[in-house]
């Protein structure tokens, strides 16, 4: 048995990112940096689960698209989606029964449901929200989440934990061996995709997710790459054509390491070139 995510009473299946969030060191610089990028404003709201109780929601058109926060000295830095489940208290007991481990909850965030932080078995972090009813989370436009990456070591971990956690349907989209890359579906649908890190990161690259925007075609992602560079970010991975898109892999001024994806512009060829570990430090 699994979390159905036909049964759920949430506004978003079980399974689905219903958010992203950014940890930061100085969340004015970050708020600067992702205005001028993406065009957001924001609201900033009391939150008593981060360092300075201070918690940012990141607006576009005035409807919501992620979150960020100061985190506490020596906490993770970086994008993270959160994935929806009916309960997150159910959610806590299969992550311990398939072999994850509980850092953070279930803990309630006034108006905004519940949360739970955790580590799956391929050694990754994963949050798990319990939205409330009215939950609002813009995505597939410009300037909003595209999607993310699971990037692991372990595959037939990750694998595993996801699909018996969520019912995900599994394909694979590489060749299993010099390109295993893996998209997790519901209802035939991709919701997530999971790479096994090759040969352009080393091996003590800790397990982590990627998160992608969306780019308008009309601005492309080059010239994002070169604003990203005026604004006081670093290009790890100059743009490259994908089957997915043209894309570049960028990292904000704390070293926050996104990607931004112009799905308009596929390739039938991965054109992406050998680079120094963007998690090398």
């Amino acid at each position: 048995m699994a979390i159905d995510p036909s049964t759920t009473a949430s506004p978003i299946p079980a399974g689905i990112p219903c958010w992203i969030e950014l940890a930061c060191r100085e969340q004015a610089v970050a708020e600067r940096f992702y205005g001028a990028l993406f065009g957001w404003t924001y609201a900033t709201q009391r939150d008593p689960a981060t360092s300075d109780g201070r918690y940012a929601i990141a607006t576009l058109g005035a409807v919501p698209v992620g979150g960020l926060y100061r985190a506490a000295q020596g906490a993770p830095l970086g994008w993270m989606p959160h994935l929806s489940v009916p309960h997150t208290a159910s959610a806590a007991e299969w992550v311990e029964h398939l072999g994850g481990r509980l850092t953070l909850g279930p803990m309630p965030i006034p108006e905004r449901g519940t949360i739970l932080h955790a580590y799956d078995t391929s050694g990754a972090p994963v949050v798990f929200w319990e939205v409330p009813p009215d939950w609002e989370f813009v995505t597939g436009i410009p300037n909003t989440f595209s999607g993310a990456d699971l990037n692991t070591h372990d595959g037939v971990a990750a694998d595993h934990f996801y699909t018996k956690l969520f019912t995900y349907g599994s394909h694979q989209i590489g060749d299993g061996e010099s390109l295993d890359y893996v998209e997790w579906l519901i209802e035939h649908e991709p919701v997530l995709y999971r790479y096994v890190m090759g040969s352009e990161y080393s091996l003590d690259t800790p397990p982590h997710w990627l998160v992608y925007f969306d780019i308008d075609p009309a601005r492309g992602v080059d010239a994002v790459a070169g604003e990203a560079l005026m604004n006081g970010g670093t290009v790890v991975i100059q743009p490259y054509d994908t089957p997915f898109g043209r894309m570049a892999i960028l990292a904000d001024p704390e070293g926050a390491v996104f990607a931004v994806i112009d799905h308009s512009r596929v390739s039938e060829d991965w054109g992406r070139a050998e680079v120094d570990d963007p998690y090398d430090d």
